[in-house]
């Protein structure tokens, strides 16, 4: 069997694979269900790589908001981030503490969701300042 010329090459499928996990864990928020729920009601298989972040990302919240919260200068708290700029900062954490992608991956990955589907205008070069502090402190 030949491979499709036209498939996305594994970079785009895990950025793709990011996009996905935001869009399912946003979904899960909104509806306030479990992700696990939202993840057995896909009518299209998931890609394992999805579905791994959004478990372990769902599985260590607490731990992925106090790291996230002791980033942040004073004057912010995890209240005023937006939804969706919580959800990355959160994927990125959980990415970063896995040390299984480079971290400029990581953090690359993660500026583009918040370019894509942030809160304001500067939500890709917030989500690049945390994470790039929290890539210094897991170092």
């Amino acid at each position: 069997m030949t491979q499709d010329p036209f498939a996305p090459g594994p970079a785009a499928q895990r950025r793709e694979a990011r996009e996905r996990a935001i869009e399912l864990l946003y979904e899960a928020e909104l509806r306030a269900a479990p992700a696990s729920e939202i993840l057995e009601n896909q009518v299209v298989e998931l890609d394992s790589f999805v579905v791994d972040l959004v478990v372990g990302v769902t599985n260590n919240v607490e731990q992925l908001d106090a790291e996230i919260d002791s980033l942040l200068k004073q004057g912010w708290s995890l209240d005023r981030l937006g939804m969706l700029d919580l959800w990355i900062l959160r994927l990125g954490v959980h990415e970063l503490l896995g040390n299984e992608v480079p971290v400029a991956v990581v953090i690359n990955e993660a500026v583009e969701l918040g370019n894509r589907f942030g809160a304001t205008e500067e939500s890709g070069r917030f989500i690049n300042g945390v994470l790039g502090a929290a890539a210094r402190r897991f170092q």
